[in-house]
């Protein structure tokens, strides 16, 4: 066999299989144009990667499956004897093939055998030569010349919370909105070795003075992004192992650059690993079937949390990965059940016009999560009260978007706020965004806290007091742009 981009790494399929009680077959997704009955097709289980059927050159409506095998076993020395037993049943040379083999020790002898994707095409399965081989691989080899890979550029977007954060942590409900004010952008190009390309701003190495050292280090902290480049690289490699998908033997270069003001809660850390994750997907050919958007929520969440002790909420992943406006519903039930929420995208035509402020030194913004979560873990009365009734906001506020009711909408986000107040007290929100909070209510607004701390999301349905409401935050120190909603239907129709 022949693949059609590199060689898969050995070393990742030999761990996957040492990983499992049985025999190993790597398979891959069919291409358009080629036919189940060209080769022998797996029916594998998702969940435990168990080849529950293998078909060896089926009709079509024998199976649904398009995943087929390309002829790279790994057989344990115990099951070398089944071989001499199958020769036996097969008289005739035409029925003694590796591939009626397998079909007879997976459905027959209900040998535990497990698959592993390789996500890439296939050439030369079958009866082939060895000018076979030469010509296939002059064609590669002169098409990477003549077409050298293309760099793969991904973005992902900030967010605001609208409603029911900081409940996503919580078994809760919220509705958050992508914004393309503010985003992360990732570029990956194929190169010979695996390199990661620090951010001249935010992971500077070099500095003018020992002031220059001390402004940047106060402004942008200690931790820029290059970690979390590494992070995911790491728990993508871990995430393709553990779920059955051998990667290709390809090295890249990774950058990245972002506009999302730092440390102000609008999602950067994992707009940039989001955005990371779409790379190495669209440069692997990892596809929404290998790795759904749920799911790929939970591993964004898992970079952040797992790999580097961020402390973060599913909700961000989440609309990050969906895009646009996206309600969530994050119930125990739900959670338990099958491992991630309820995610609805919503209609996004004739929002109103939301605005966002945000601290120029965000120092002061507040330890919002506080000792919250210890006390919802607790059972603390009015903590879970005060979840449920963000869930309760949540779905009113659903409604009303759905309405067009601006007007009670604008009231469900005051309301969202005095809750979150009320249980994580005036301390722990800190001055500055109470200052910009009761700034925005001079001018008769609806304001909130979009995510956890040093800025603020509003609704002002006077345009002329809108006006005025930006001056005065800027004359208060204060960034303030009205939102531009990112939709991603209206984005994919102008690119159409």
């Amino acid at each position: 066999m022949l693949c059609a981009d590199q060689n898969f790494d050995v070393a990742q399929v030999i761990r996957f299989f040492r990983s499992k009680p049985g025999e190993l077959i790597i398979y891959y997704e069919l291409e358009e144009g080629e036919r189940v009955s060209s080769r022998g097709i797996v029916e594998v289980c998702p969940e435990t990667h168990r080849i529950t059927r293998f078909l060896e050159k089926p009709e079509d409506r024998c199976t649904a499956s398009r995943l087929a095998s390309v002829v790279f076993y790994c057989i344990r020395r115990d099951t070398l004897s089944y071989l001499s037993h199958f020769i036996h049943l097969q008289p005739q040379a035409t029925g003694r093939t590796f591939g009626v083999f397998w079909e007879w020790l997976v459905n027959k002898k209900k040998l535990d055998v497990f698959g592993m994707k390789l996500p890439t095409g296939f050439q030369l399965i079958g009866q082939v030569g060895l000018s076979d081989y030469t010509k296939w691989l002059t064609h590669y080899s002169t098409k990477k010349q003549d077409n050298p890979a293309k760099p793969i550029t991904c973005r992902s977007y900030a967010r605001v919370g609208l409603m029911g954060n900081p409940s996503d942590g919580f078994n809760g409900k919220t509705i958050a909105m992508t914004i393309s004010n503010f985003w992360a952008e990732v570029t990956l190009v194929e190169s010979q070795t695996l390199a990661l390309v620090p951010h001249p701003l935010n992971d500077p190495t070099e500095f003018g003075s020992l002031q220059d050292l001390f402004c940047i280090s106060r402004r942008e902290g200690y931790l820029g992004g290059l970690r979390l480049l590494q992070a995911t690289c790491k728990k993508f490699y871990q995430f393709c192992s553990k779920r059955g998908i051998a990667l290709t033997k390809q090295n890249f270069t990774l950058k990245y650059d972002t506009n999302i003001p730092r440390q102000v809660g609008l999602a950067g850390s994992s707009a940039i690993v989001s955005a990371t994750l779409k790379c190495l997907m669209k440069f692997y050919n990892i596809t929404d079937n290998d790795l759904p958007k749920p799911i790929r929520a939970n591993f964004i969440l898992s970079v952040e949390t797992d790999e580097l002790f961020i402390t973060a909420g599913l909700q961000d992943r989440v609309v990050q990965v969906y895009e646009g406006l996206v309600y969530m519903d994050f119930s125990k039930k739900l959670m338990d059940e099958q491992g991630y929420g309820n995610y609805v995208s919503m209609d996004m035509c004739n929002l109103p016009p939301f605005w966002l402020a945000y601290l120029s030194d965000p120092s002061d913004s507040g330890r919002i999560h506080s000792n919250i979560r210890q006390r919802w873990l607790n059972g603390e009365a009015v903590v879970v009260e005060a979840m449920r009734s963000f869930a309760e906001l949540t779905d009113q506020a659903r409604a009303a978007i759905k309405d067009g009711d601006w007007s009670r909408l604008a009231q469900l986000m005051d309301q969202n706020f005095e809750l979150r107040r009320s249980i994580y007290t005036d301390d722990c929100l800190g001055p500055g965004n109470l200052r910009m909070v009761q700034l925005a209510r001079q001018f008769g607004s609806a304001v909130k806290l979009p995510g956890s701390g040093g800025a603020v999301v509003g609704l002002c349905l006077d345009q002329a007091r809108l006006v005025e409401m930006r001056q005065a935050f800027q004359e208060g120190g204060c960034v303030f742009c009205v939102i531009a909603p990112y939709n991603p239907s209206a984005s994919s129709a102008a690119q159409a």
